[in-house]
């Protein structure tokens, strides 16, 4: 009797821990309105401050004549990006990275800093799985690392051999520039500008699931994990920053605001410290999740100005 009790017990638990796995796939991986978001305390700040980049980017953006391009990931799915070639270029472009569920026209406030101060080429790809790529699920970075080689591709078909390239990344963006900096980059690529990036995906959900369900990570972020494997081709573990920039070659700044409790700031500390490439680092004081730039503009610009020309030319 107690066997079958125990047994039971155990196969009511598995089942639940299968559902939780999966209703975490749902809310956090697979491709859906995010409503959380609105509702997340981490992410609310005053009007004034939380619309400016916002505001100021999409009227940015609104004003500029993109070339709509695409190109096809490794694993067969149709990406799209914005390309907008400056005269001043000679070469000069800037991939930029939006975040969680948002999309490549979101990203104009650093899109603007680009073009319109630096005179960059500006391409701003939508993510698998936002926007107008296809994919039924996000990344948090990981995959993306491997489609942001193909728009790196793109930029050398489209610029020539003298092309000159930073990314720049925001949130999951930042995550994303990061995890691509652990690959073979082609030497065009000559700085990466990581601002409020993740140190991983398992550090990054683990966290959210103790401050929004107030649930351990252990065991639910691994089934969770198993599920996203299944389902979308990865696992949470190996989807790491903090393991890419410890192989990186190519300059890195990063940016992070001290206020951040969305993705915290002692993981900017984690990412630096294991960074093994020239690096150097902006802490903007008070500034909130992705408020680097709104906090301190003129700081901002003249940072990430300062730090790629070292390395642009």
């Amino acid at each position: 009797m107690w066997t079958i009790i125990l047994l039971a017990v155990i196969v009511i638990a598995a089942a639940g821990l299968v559902y939780a796995g999966f209703y975490f796939y749902g809310v956090a991986i697979k491709r859906a309105p995010k409503d959380f978001l609105a509702k997340t305390p981490d992410l609310k700040v005053d009007p004034p401050v939380a619309g400016a980049s916002w505001g100021e980017g999409a009227e940015w953006i609104s004003r500029q004549h993109f070339r709509e391009v695409e190109l096809r990931s490794d694993d067969g799915l149709k990406l799209k990006g914005y390309f907008l070639p400056s005269e001043r270029a000679e070469g000069r472009t800037a991939i930029i990275a939006h975040g969680y569920s948002g999309k490549g026209k979101d990203m104009g406030a650093t899109a603007k800093i680009y073009y319109e101060h630096s005179g960059y080429n500006v391409l701003i790809p939508d993510a698998r799985g936002h926007g107008q790529s296809e994919g039924d699920y996000i990344g948090f970075g990981w995959p993306e690392r491997r489609d942001y080689l193909k728009w790196i591709e793109f930029v050398l078909q489209e610029t020539g051999p003298q092309a000159q390239i930073v990314l720049h990344g925001v949130s999951m963006g930042g995550a994303t520039v990061l995890m691509a900096s652990g690959e073979e980059l082609p030497p065009q690529v000559k700085a990466v500008v990581a601002d409020c990036g993740y140190s991983s995906v398992k550090a990054q959900l683990s966290y959210q699931l103790r401050r929004m369900y107030h649930l351990p990570g252990f065991p639910f972020i691994h089934f969770a994990s198993l599920i996203t494997r299944i389902k979308a081709g990865y696992f949470f573990g190996e989807a790491s920053a903090l393991k890419q920039v410890r192989k990186a070659k190519v300059p890195i700044l990063f940016i992070h605001g001290d206020a951040d409790k969305f993705v915290p700031f002692f993981m900017m500390e984690e990412l630096y410290q294991a960074c093994s490439a020239p690096k150097d680092k902006l802490v903007v004081h008070g500034a909130g999740h992705g408020l680097a730039y709104d906090t301190d503009k003129s700081k901002y610009i003249a940072r990430v100005d300062n730090f790629i020309a070292r390395y642009v030319h």
